[in-house]
């Protein structure tokens, strides 16, 4: 869009119309000319932009690839630890209720030895009389 340069009036009036008319074309040309060198350089220079932005973000692509090829890696071995360690502590958790369960069943097993024989001294001494009773009758 170029912008049409105006001349003073008494620029027209010295020179005369026509030159003063020739001389703003050939202002209007130059800015022309100007504007399309300015278009493009700036072309130019977003194409360059553009290529070089392309090439980064090409290079941080590489990086976070390596990056994260490295990341899964550190997580599958740290994994493997984890479950290498979930596994050591199960084993152990395994044989300390193990161990638990033993005891409580030897205890039952005692328990049950004791009231047993109480038991049978309660009904022996019930049934001392109870047969004593039964004879004297």
């Amino acid at each position: 869009m170029p912008v049409t340069a105006k001349l003073s009036r008494l620029f027209y009036e010295r020179l005369g119309e026509q030159i003063a008319n020739e001389l703003v074309d050939w202002f209007n040309q130059v800015d022309a000319t100007y504007r399309a060198d300015l278009r493009e350089l700036n072309e130019l220079n977003f194409a360059r932009f553009d290529a070089k932005l392309e090439q980064r973000a090409a290079e941080l692509r590489a990086a976070l690839g390596g990056l994260e090829e490295r990341f899964e890696s550190k997580l599958e071995q740290r994994t493997n630890e984890l479950r290498v360690a979930i596994g050591g502590l199960e084993d152990r958790l395994d044989a300390k209720l193990e161990r638990r369960l033993a005891a409580i069943e030897v205890r039952l097993e005692r328990g049950l030895a004791t009231q047993t024989r109480f038991l049978f001294g309660a009904w022996a001494s019930l049934l001392i009389p109870i047969i004593g009773l039964w004879i004297r009758s």
